[in-house]
């Protein structure tokens, strides 16, 4: 009997990753002209991150050096959640990011229909709690599925691990 070949779909973020890029953005904010004089902040806490800026323009601005720094670090920003910009003490505003770890179920379903409807593949998606495995008999079978789901537009960020063959 032939053995079956398998791999892991999961969606997680290296929270040292994270910590790297926040403490990069902090040195561009701090050397940056136009943050000179502003109450411009970045925290993380190991699953949280906490922006205060001076208003909503420079919050913008603020995330968009956060963003930059995190995609060259190699994390992708699909992994964040936003809250909602609240006003803070001191004329400032406020805004929390969380780490999203996981594929959600409604997603994981979606790529399990994805899938099952990609005829051409000879594989099969389970979903087990917050991740995915794929199984077939071929281990080209097993890529070419990777291939079709890094092609596609997922509302998370997909990572393949655990390629048994």
């Amino acid at each position: 009997m032939a053995k079956d070949c398998s791999f892991d779909i999961v969606s997680k973020i290296d929270p040292q990753e994270v910590r790297n890029a926040v403490d990069q953005a902090k040195r561009e904010v701090s050397s940056r002209f136009d943050f000179k004089g502003s109450k411009c902040e970045i925290e993380f806490d190991g699953d949280k991150l906490k922006l205060t800026a001076d208003d909503e323009p420079k919050m913008e601005q603020l995330k968009d050096v956060l963003d930059t720094k995190l995609i060259k670090r190699g994390v992708s920003t699909k992994g964040l959640e936003w809250g909602k910009l609240q006003a803070a003490g001191h004329m400032t505003v406020r805004q929390e990011a969380s780490l999203k770890a996981g594929i959600p179920q409604p997603d994981a379903k979606k790529i399990a229909a994805a899938i099952k409807e990609a005829k051409q593949l000879k594989v099969q998606a389970s979903i087990l709690g917050d991740h995915l495995r794929v199984t077939g008999k071929s281990k080209d079978d097993l890529q070419d599925a990777m291939q079709m789901l890094r092609k596609g537009d997922w509302s998370v960020d997909l990572q393949f691990t655990n390629f048994q063959g």
